[in-house]
Parts: C-alpha cells; sequence; structure tokens
C-alpha cells in the first residue's frame, strides 16, 4: 500500500547572491576596488546549470585562486543539494573547510547549504557541529531567516522527540518566522505523532497573519486525518479552496487532500476531490487507487486502475501496480492477479522490481497458490530481506510450518540476518507445531541479537504456552517492566489455552488492576475461561457487563466468544439472545450458535439457522458442515444430516475423515450400522481411516450386530496394520472375548504387551511432511538436506 506524495522540502535553499553581493565578500579582499571575475569563474556557473557538478568542483578547487570565492562555492554547493546529491554536497564543503589552505569564508549561504544537507542524508551529527560552528561564529554571521530555517528543519528531519523537544525550542527562538517555519512545525508535529498540536499551531499561523503557502497544506492535512474531530478536515479543505485556483491545481496539495479523506474513511469526499481534479499526474491517481484499497473498495479499485491502464495521458509506475497486486491480493481474487502478474511480465520486458516481486509472492500465498508463490520467489533474480521473510510468512500462514522453517535455515546460509519479521514468523510456526526446541532457538537467537524489544513478548508468551510450557511463559511474562495489553492478552489466552482458567481470569483482573484497557482481543482471549469447569457463568457475566459498558459487546469476535460461553455453561436461551443482537455476524458466529445448538438438542433450529446464514450470503466452512450433521446427530435428524452432507460439494467443501465419523455415527445411532458400513465401503480410498472404522466398529458393539462386527474388524486391522495406529485394538479385543472367540483376543492381548514404538528419526517425521507439500522439484531441491541433529534453523 503505497503512502501520500510526499511533500515538497519545506525548506527553500538558499539563492546565491548577486554578483555585487558576491564580489565584496567573495575572496576576503579588502578596499573599495571592485574585483574583475576571474575567467574560469563563468566555466563553474556554466557547469552547474548544465548538471556537470563533478567537472565544476575540479575546476573549483584545482583552478581556481585560494582561497575560491565564496560565490561560487555557494553555487556549486546549492546545485549539489538541488539535484539531490546531499553527501557530494558535504564532501565539497568538508574540503573547502579542511583541504583547501587557506579556506574560503562562509556566510549564511554557505551554512544554510551544508545544514540542508545534513538533513536531506540524515547527518545529525554532523549537522551538529556545523551547528557548534554557527555559534562560535553568531555574531559575525547575520541572522536570516533562511539560515534559521535550514537549522530549524535539520532538526525536524533528523531528531527523534527525547526529552527537550528542541525543534520547538528552536521555532520559539526565532525573532521572526515565514511560512517555512510553520511549515517545518506542522511536519515535526506530525511527525512525532502530535496532530491536534499541528491543527492548533496551523491555526495560530492564521491568527498571526501569516499566509499558507501549498505546502502548509500538504504538511497539514495529515494531522486532519489523524485527529478526532473530523471536521478540521472539511474546516481546511474549504479554506484551501478559499486561497484560490493555484492552490487547487498544485497537485500536491491534491494528492495530500486526497490521502486525508481516504484516512479517514470517507472515499465519498475523496472521489470527489480526485474527480475535479482537471488535469492529474500519476501521483494523484495513484493516491486515490490506494485509497480505494485502504477502504476495502477493492472493485472500485481495480476499476480505476483498469480506466489508468487504457489511458495514453498518464504513465504508470511501480506504485501503481503495487496497489493493484495489494487489492487482488486483499480480495483474494487469484485470477485477477494472474492477468496482472501477465502484463508486468510483456509490459516491463525484463526483470521486475524486487518490491513487485515481493508483492506478487504476497498475492498468490494469500490467494492460497503457495506453490506458485514458491516458485516464483525461487526465479527472482534478486532477492532482499524482505522477499526471504515475504516466502517464510506465506508457508506459516498456510500451514507450512515446516517448510518455512526449512526456508528460515536456507536464508540464514544464503548470508541474510535474520530480523523481527522472520523471528515472528519462527515463532508462530513453532506455536502451531507445538515445537519447544525450535521456539527455545529463535528465543536465543532474539536475545543474543538484541531484538528483544521489537513487539516479539506476545509471540514467545504464545509459543511456550502452546508448547506445553506455561511456567517458562509466566516468566517471560514476568521478565517485562513495561507490558502493554497485546503482552496481557497473550498470557492471558496462553492460560486459557493450557488449561488453567482460574489463571487465565486472576490475569484479566490484574490487567484491570495495572491500568490497562482491555480490549475486544482481551475479552475474547478470556471468556472460553469462564466454562463449568473454569471461572463459571459468574465470571462470564461480569464479563459480559464489561463488554457491555465499554461498548465492546458489539464486537463480532467478542460476541461469539459470549455465545460459545453461554453455550457451554447451559444457558443457550442466553446464547441465542446474544447472538441475535449482534449487528455483525461471521461465519464463525453462526457456526458456534450451530455447535450449541446441536449440543443442547434443538437439531431443527440448528438445521434452520444453517440455512439463514446461507441466504444472508456467508459461505459456510468445514466446520460449519461438522457443527450442523453433529446437531442432526444429537436430534435424530437422519435424513436432514445427509442431505446436508451431500450438499457440501456444492458449496465448495471437500468432506473430511471428520465428516464421514459423524455420517457413519449419525446412521449407526439410527439404527441403521448397515447402510453405515456401505456408506464407508463407497468411500474407497477415503475411507482408509482408523477413525472412519473405530466408529463403526463401536457402532457394530453398540447395536450387537457381530457379524457385521467381524468384517469391520477384519478391515479395521488391515488399516491399522498398513497405517500403523494401534487405537482401536481394547476395542477388538472386547470384541472377540464378548464372543467367547478366547484365542484371538488373547493373541491381540499378547501382540499389544510386545509391541514397542521404533525408534523414529525428528529429520525423517518432518521429510514425510515435506512430502505431503504439492509436488515441486524447486521446494525440494532447495530445501533438502537440511540436518537439524547439526545446525539451527537461528
Amino acid at each position: 500500500m503505497s503512502p501520500p506524495p510526499p511533500p515538497r522540502c519545506a525548506v527553500s535553499l538558499p539563492l546565491a547572491p548577486t554578483n555585487a553581493t558576491a564580489t565584496s565578500t567573495g575572496s576576503g579582499g579588502g578596499g573599495g576596488k571592485k574585483a574583475q571575475p576571474h575567467p574560469t569563474a563563468a566555466q563553474v556557473r556554466r557547469l552547474c546549470k548544465q548538471g556537470q557538478l563533478d567537472r565544476a568542483r575540479r575546476l573549483l578547487l584545482d583552478a581556481l585562486p585560494r582561497p575560491p570565492p565564496t560565490l561560487l562555492c555557494n553555487a556549486v554547493l546549492i546545485a549539489y543539494v538541488a539535484r539531490a546529491l546531499p553527501d557530494q554536497a558535504l564532501r565539497l564543503y568538508a574540503l573547502l573547510n579542511h583541504a583547501a589552505r587557506p579556506a574560503p569564508r562562509s556566510d549564511h549561504y554557505t551554512y544554510s547549504c551544508a545544514l540542508t544537507a545534513c538533513a536531506r542524508a540524515r547527518r545529525l551529527r554532523l549537522g551538529k557541529s556545523v551547528h557548534a560552528h554557527l555559534l562560535r561564529r553568531a555574531r559575525a554571521l547575520p541572522d536570516t531567516a533562511v539560515l534559521r530555517n535550514s537549522l530549524l528543519n535539520l532538526y525536524a528531519s533528523c531528531a527523534r522527540r527525547r526529552g527537550v523537544d528542541v525543534v520547538r525550542r528552536l521555532f520559539d527562538a526565532m525573532p521572526k518566522r515565514n511560512a517555512v517555519s510553520w511549515n517545518t512545525l506542522f511536519g515535526w508535529y506530525v511527525k512525532t505523532g502530535r496532530p491536534q498540536e499541528a491543527l492548533e499551531l496551523f491555526a495560530r499561523m492564521m491568527e498571526d497573519g501569516v499566509r499558507p503557502t501549498p505546502v502548509s497544506f500538504v504538511n497539514v492535512f495529515p494531522a486532519a486525518a489523524g485527529s478526532d474531530d473530523p471536521s478540521w478536515s472539511f474546516a481546511l479543505f474549504g479554506l484551501l479552496l478559499k486561497h484560490g485556483v493555484e492552490y487547487v491545481n498544485d497537485l500536491f496539495v491534491v494528492s495530500s487532500a486526497i490521502a486525508m479523506f481516504s484516512e479517514l474513511g470517507d472515499v465519498q469526499s475523496a472521489w470527489r476531490v480526485f474527480d475535479h481534479t482537471a488535469k492529474k499526474n500519476t501521483e494523484v491517481w495513484n493516491t486515490m487507487i490506494t485509497g480505494y484499497v485502504q477502504n476495502g473498495k477493492f472493485a472500485e479499485a481495480m476499476d480505476l486502475f483498469i480506466q489508468l491502464l487504457g489511458s495514453k495521458e498518464v504513465p504508470l509506475d511501480v506504485v501503481t501496480f503495487l496497489s493493484a497486486l495489494t487489492a487482488a491480493s486483499q480480495s483474494q481474487d487469484g485470477r485477477l492477479g494472474q492477468q496482472l502478474h501477465g502484463y508486468l511480465i510483456k509490459g516491463m520486458h525484463g526483470t521486475l522490481p524486487v518490491i513487485l516481486g515481493n508483492a506478487l509472492v504476497v498475492m498468490y500465498s494469500r490467494c492460497g497458490n503457495v506453490q506458485t508463490a514458491f516458485e516464483l520467489f525461487d526465479r527472482l533474480p534478486e532477492k532482499d530481506v524482505v522477499s526471504w521473510n515475504t516466502m517464510v510468512t506465506a508457508f506459516v500462514q498456510n500451514d507450512f510450518d515446516l517448510e518455512g522453517l526449512l526456508l528460515v535455515y536456507q536464508m540464514r546460509k544464503s548470508g541474510f540476518a535474520a530480523d523481527s519479521v522472520t523471528l515472528t514468523a519462527v515463532l508462530s510456526a513453532a506455536s502451531n507445531t507445538g515445537d519447544l526446541q525450535i521456539g527455545k532457538q529463535a528465543h536465543g537467537y532474539l536475545i543474543r541479537h538484541g531484538t528483544e524489544d521489537e513487539g516479539l513478548e506476545s509471540y514467545l508468551i504464545d509459543m511456550y504456552a502452546k508448547s506445553g510450557r506455561i511456567e517458562i511463559a509466566q516468566r517471560v511474562f514476568d521478565g517485562y517492566v513495561i507490558r502493554d495489553e497485546v503482552t496481557w492478552n497473550a498470557m492471558i489466552a496462553g492460560y486459557t489455552q493450557s488449561g488453567q482458567p482460574e489463571q487465565a481470569i486472576l490475569a484479566f483482573r490484574a490487567m484491570l488492576e495495572a491500568g490497562l484497557e482491555p480490549t475486544s482481543v482481551t475479552l475474547a482471549s478470556v471468556l472460553p475461561a469462564c466454562d463449568p469447569l473454569g471461572g463459571g457463568i459468574c465470571a462470564g457475566k461480569q464479563i459480559h457487563c464489561f463488554a457491555v459498558r465499554r461498548c465492546l459487546d458489539s464486537n463480532v469476535f467478542v460476541g461469539t466468544a459470549l455465545v460459545d460461553m453461554y453455550s457451554k455453561c447451559g444457558e443457550i436461551s442466553t446464547a441465542g439472545y446474544v447472538f441475535a443482537s449482534m449487528t455483525e455476524k461471521s461465519t464463525v458466529s453462526y457456526t458456534t450458535m450451530i455447535s450449541g445448538l446441536g449440543q443442547h438438542g434443538f437439531g431443527e433450529r440448528a438445521v434452520s439457522l444453517f440455512y439463514s446464514m446461507q441466504e444472508k450470503g456467508l459461505k459456510p466452512d468445514a466446520v460449519t458442515f461438522l457443527a450442523v450433521i453433529s446437531a442432526c446427530n444429537y436430534s435424530g435428524l437422519v435424513d436432514e444430516g445427509l442431505a446436508l452432507y451431500r450438499s457440501m460439494e456444492a458449496c465448495g467443501v471437500a468432506p473430511t475423515p471428520q465428516h464421514h465419523c459423524a455420517v457413519v455415527d449419525l446412521l449407526a445411532k439410527a439404527g441403521r450400522v448397515d447402510e453405515a458400513y456401505e456408506f464407508v465401503e463407497g468411500l474407497g480410498e477415503e475411507g482408509n481411516f482408523v477413525s472412519i472404522w473405530g466408529s463403526l466398529l463401536a457402532s457394530c458393539k453398540a447395536q450387537s450386530k457381530q457379524e457385521l462386527a467381524n468384517l469391520v474388524t477384519e478391515r479395521l486391522l488391515r488399516v491399522e496394520k498398513k497405517y500403523g495406529h494401534a487405537g482401536y485394538r481394547v476395542l477388538l479385543s472386547h470384541i472377540f472375548a464378548a464372543e467367547s472367540n478366547w484365542s484371538s483376543a488373547d493373541s491381540l492381548r499378547k501382540e499389544m504387551r510386545l509391541r514397542k514404538v521404533a525408534g523414529s528419526s525428528w529429520i525423517k517425521v518432518q521429510d514425510a511432511a515435506l512430502q505431503n507439500y504439492p509436488k515441486n522439484d524447486h521446494v525440494y531441491s532447495m530445501l533438502h538436506g537440511v540436518d537439524y541433529g547439526r545446525d539451527e534453523i537461528i
């Protein structure tokens, strides 16, 4: 997502003085006689105008007499700064002051150029030394607005807001301020996250009678976007219109205004500004497309992109395609993303910029095509750390945790250092897999490399909690003196997931006592702890009241957690009331309510809610179908359950072994065990799961279908032998004993006693997991051969 176009420099470059002025200060000569210009001086000026600055510098240092005229020194310095070459300007400044003997006399133009170059190169330390030199020569230099604005711009560009606000102190000490001074201060307040102060200063500038420039609006519009009062945006834009056509037609101002309204979510106003702009450049189009993407209006963004694509007047740039790819990614429109990819390949006639390659990897991974994302990543001619992090994150977010960890190992071998984004992905993968060893490696790495304070606390706590080491998670939590709400949320969720509901509720109360305001994530994390075996319905109701007082009960996650809590505590009517009062409902919300109704025996209501969900345009997923089929099972709605199962493929949901088990149980409980057997037989290879045949075997035993149990037993033993699962051998031995088949029961028990779990290699297990990934020679060749016995990922 592209930022709005950068504002123009708030500090005007100092203009070189006239020839008359220059001659009086040029070489430090005395007398009233006018010095004649050296023939080489005209060449220096001409070379500066032509952009041949290195030649101009050589003439200045080698061909002119010593010391070179100050006017010419300033001319070359200004040329370097104006052409965005601050480092070369600073090198020349150093040569003039240290290498040249005698050194030329610096005036306020010289110092202004040096300070502007330091600001643009972000060389605060060097800028401070120039400032110190200025202070030592303060009496000899005129106190001009140009010099003071350059000094103000230096600290506003490079300083951080720590302790004393040096920028504000410099501004307050200025005897006379112009619009450039005010513009610099507006930008400084926006940069340091103080939009309200920036707006108040803008009003004060108007009261002081200083006329704002277009740059004033460019710098203050972001403050209106960050303000809590949206009326500022309309007031500022109205003031802009009042200042006339020159301001309204300034394309930097237009882009900034579009970005302001987009940030506030007022896309309609942003469009009006865009639509009324007579002549638009690429930046204006990009800002409007980005505004649509920011506000989730992906179709409108693509319509605008296609309109721009058909225009021959305005060229497209990298930011344009980046915004379009972001729209395709966010809307998960893989077909559109492929079309954009094809256009880029045909249109760029060469290698894609790295930033677009990374965006394509994100697009394919978000659209569920991880294999294509990896193939594209592997073919990138140039990879930066963002490329590696993008692919690692894509693997982890799509449940290919092992592949993500292997890619981190390869990233380290390729010479790239892991940063906080890499560690976030590694810790997430360790959390998902419950792999404590990998998590410890990541923890050790971040301690050794000093990345502890980069927002990774919650990931560490989550990793240790999901790895079964909640006590280590508690120690990590206790080790941080400053804890934000994210850290508290992770600790509360860790207690809940670790089966310690009382501790979760105590942590929630401690968070309140610490003066932190719980968010919707906090409540969604603590409410699952309020089950009958945990904090109980009383604590759940208290948290519900807290949510109502804080207006958090309308949040979809909090509402879903409340429905789940009341359902588990037996208050299904209250759960229904909470569900009905939710203004926003997701697929998870419907699934939770359907599951609760089914568990309480309201199968018909669960089925009715399922169909109501589809009518509302929400697409059921695999969990939703499992919940509604299970609800039919609880209420004996066999035909309805079978009809729902058969409708899964039409809804684009592939049945899983869990769904097959639910159908077997549904038929068996209705006394239709033979039909259940035929159903499993009809599954073919998809039915070769121990859980499915084990469920059928348990139903045969419950229905006393001895003959059918023998057939199922034979099939179960074959499946168990092939896949090595011994979970149902005890049940088989009980069935043999019930038939008085003591020899078979005895041999089975002996086999259970003698059979040992074979020693297993962790590498082989992970290698097998890699084989489950879609066939891809690139993946295997790139990630093969990692020996974790000798090397660490991090």
